[in-house]
């Protein structure tokens, strides 16, 4: 299956239809290798859905667990949400060295979760969708280097060969549902590997597509 384009207004459409799978949340993991532009469409994607919270990873790891995070994400976020609850998690300075403050996290209809291992198994199963930011490692990792400049060196020729081993232990790419590939005008998407979930059988007044004119 060929890539093709989809305005983002289409893809919060389809997002907003799924059903919930974080109690009444719908959870929606972005992921993909370090460098390949998560973030960025996580945000593009957020203002699209009229402003939807957004929880990076990076906030929840350290340089001593860069995936050690699953428990701290259960207990802090996931537990909460998944009772209508909003999450309050601790948040990490990448200089300082340690956590440094808390952020909220409202139980909203749709909440992303961007960052390297969004995917991972322990996860999946909270998500109503997984994204898969399609871009070849060494490319992001390229792209990810020049971005974050000499400073950063050491911390990159480390981080490497741990994605490289999470991915091998805990791949995401198996699962997700569209691919999303950075273009000129925007993103294309196509189907990914774990195929695209199913829309809500009903739909409440309020999540009805607007009128054919």
């Amino acid at each position: 299956m060929s890539y093709h384009h989809v305005p983002l207004a289409d893809c919060a459409d389809r997002i907003r239809r799924l059903s919930p799978s974080c109690g009444p949340v719908r959870l929606v993991g972005i992921d993909g290798h370090a460098g390949s532009g998560k973030s960025t469409f996580a945000a593009r994607l957020a203002r699209a859905l009229g402003g939807a919270p957004v929880l990076h990873l990076d906030d929840l790891a350290n340089h001593d667990a860069l995936f050690a995070w699953t428990e701290r994400l259960r207990t802090q976020v996931l537990d909460p949400l998944s009772r209508g609850e909003a999450a309050r998690y601790e948040t990490y300075d990448w200089h300082a060295r340690r956590y440094t403050a808390a952020r909220e996290l409202p139980a909203a209809d749709v909440v992303l979760i961007e960052g390297v291992g969004a995917g991972r198994g322990e996860l999946r199963p909270e998500l109503a969708m997984l994204l898969w930011l399609d871009m070849s490692p060494e490319a992001a990792w390229a792209r990810g280097r020049a971005r974050d400049g000499e400073e950063q060196r050491e911390f990159w020729d480390g981080w490497i060969p741990a994605e490289r081993k999470h991915f091998q232990e805990n791949p995401s790419l198996p699962f997700a549902h569209p691919l999303v590939r950075e273009c000129p005008e925007g993103y294309e998407v196509r189907e990914g590997p774990g195929g695209i979930p199913p829309l809500k059988a009903s739909v409440t007044h309020s999540d009805e597509p607007p009128a054919v004119r």
